[in-house]
């Protein structure tokens, strides 16, 4: 990541994505406002940021969280496209019958999963957009990014995304590190925990058919809707870590309770992912295009199964939490707050979201998630 940054030449304007003052209707009809200059902001407002009814550092929050639901709809948005159910809700594509059955050979109802997930996520960058208008505070557009293509298989609407779905390379340790009782990642910051997939944690995986040939191996099918099947819960526990890890810098009362009860929502999404993922059924396949071969295993038979890989433990082993002398607890982990919103972006580009995307938007994404990490008590 280091080497990521370190090659960003130039500083963009940050002020071309300013804009205050918009309204909270004006703001939910176009799903994501502007973004705020909130480093300059720091520097020339007062204690509190333009109305005085937000710190800077809860606008800078909020606007961190602003940032990662919107990335977040516009992927889901492509898995309801082709994998969900279309309706008023939730409109755009007309469905990948071949990619919608492979979904559903891991539960049946898969498709209204896939399409309340995405519901979800429209909710949720749209009420932090509006909130954040509601008290004067400067709102999150990533609408200049919308440059990368997406799949073009039948069923996608075409249009140009801000996330790559078709190049993931999947960090699947949150498996076991959900199901040991003996580290946590928050009082063992140096322990691996080991990978559910080892091959989708190596190479680059589409989760989505990137076009109809995509669809006519029914083998390499439904590696991609496995594949698609783990990026789900790896997603999702990102957001479960990350609310509580950011509510802990909450200045206002009110602040607090959106991080607190947007939260568990993610947690909910968590769940509901990491039990179907644990369907996903054993096969190995080979990408016809780059070549790389991707094998699920079955997690419930030797050298796998146990505590670790047994696939119907879906709720979280009690583990150590804030010291060993304490007893064990079940906890949603890691919930430490230093550099959460900065590990989030190392983490979803690592994963391969945003390939294609050019320095500027990395750039941006840093200074957003510095911002939210500046953030204390009080300021």
């Amino acid at each position: 990541m280091e080497h990521i940054w370190s090659s960003m030449k130039g500083a963009i304007d940050r002020r071309s994505f300013v804009k205050s003052g918009l309204t909270a209707a004006g703001v939910a009809t176009i799903g994501a406002g502007l973004l705020a200059d909130s480093s300059s902001l720091l520097a020339q407002e007062g204690p509190e940021e333009h109305s005085g009814r937000l710190t800077p550092g809860d606008a800078a929050l909020l606007r961190f969280a602003a940032a990662a639901e919107i990335l977040e709809t516009d992927f889901w948005v492509q898995y309801n496209e082709l994998g969900g159910i279309q309706d008023s809700e939730v409109p755009g594509g007309s469905g990948n019958p071949a990619y919608t059955a492979a979904l559903a050979v891991l539960d049946a109802d898969m498709a209204q999963y896939v399409h309340d997930n995405t519901d979800d996520e429209f909710t949720h960058q749209n009420f932090l957009n509006a909130y954040l208008a509601s008290k004067g505070a400067d709102t999150v557009n990533l609408e200049p990014f919308r440059t990368l293509p997406g799949s073009t298989a039948t069923g996608s609407s075409g249009k140009i995304r801000l996330t790559n779905l078709t190049q993931l390379t999947l960090d699947t340790s949150w498996w076991t590190r959900y199901r040991s009782s003996s580290h946590n990642p928050d009082l063992d910051p140096s322990f691996t925990f080991p990978q559910a997939i080892p091959t989708l944690n190596v190479g680059q995986h589409t989760a989505i058919p990137r076009t109809d040939a995509d669809t006519t191996d029914p083998n390499f099918l439904q590696a991609i809707a496995n594949t698609a099947a783990f990026h789900f819960p790896t997603i999702e526990q990102g957001g479960n870590s990350l609310y509580p890890s950011m509510a802990q810098r909450a200045t206002h009362v009110e602040v607090l309770r959106i991080l607190i009860s947007i939260g568990p929502t993610e947690t909910m999404h968590f769940q509901t992912w990491s039990d179907k993922a644990g369907n996903a059924p054993p096969l190995t396949a080979v990408d016809p295009v780059t070549g790389v071969s991707v094998t699920f295993p079955d997690l419930n038979s030797p050298p796998f199964g146990g505590e670790d890989f047994q696939t119907n433990l879906i709720m979280p082993e009690p583990c150590p939490f804030l010291s060993r002398k304490l007893p064990l607890c079940s906890i949603i982990r890691p919930t430490e707050t230093k550099g959460i919103a900065m590990g989030v972006v190392n983490f979803l580009t690592a994963m391969g979201l945003f390939i294609g995307q050019p320095p500027a938007f990395f750039e941006l994404l840093r200074d957003l998630a510095e911002d939210a990490d500046k953030a204390r008590r009080g300021r």
